[in-house]
C-alpha cells in the first residue's frame, strides 16, 4: 500500500506543525522502506516503457500536459469531488448536459 499511507500522513502532519527535521527523517525512512520492498507500486494498466519508472513517467506527462498519470487520478478525483460538492455537484450535471 502506497496511497494514503499512515506513515506519510504522519510525516505531513509533522511538517504542518513545523517539525520539519522530524518529518523529513520519518519520510526518508518510509521512502526507503517502500523502495526496499521491491514491490511494483505502478498502478498504470498500460504496457508502456515507463511502467514503474516514476521519474520518466512524470517527465513524459508534464512534457505533453495532456492528462495525468494513472497513479494520480484517484487522488485528484477525490479532491475534485470535494470541490464539486460545494455546488451540490452541479458541475457533473452540467457536464452531462443536464443543467
Amino acid at each position: 500500500m502506497i496511497d494514503d499511507h499512515p506513515t506519510e500522513i504522519e510525516a505531513m502532519r509533522l511538517f504542518r506543525e513545523g517539525r520539519g527535521a522530524e518529518a523529513s527523517k520519518l519520510q526518508a525512512q518510509w521512502v526507503e522502506q517502500m523502495l526496499a520492498s521491491g514491490e511494483d507500486y505502478c498502478t498504470c494498466p498500460s504496457n508502456c516503457a515507463y511502467h514503474g519508472d516514476c521519474v520518466r513517467c512524470i517527465i513524459v506527462h508534464r512534457g505533453h500536459g495532456d492528462h495525468l498519470p494513472h497513479c494520480m487520478r484517484a487522488m485528484v478525483n477525490r479532491r475534485i469531488d470535494v470541490l464539486s460538492g460545494l455546488t451540490e455537484h452541479s458541475f457533473e450535471r452540467e457536464a452531462r448536459g443536464e443543467a
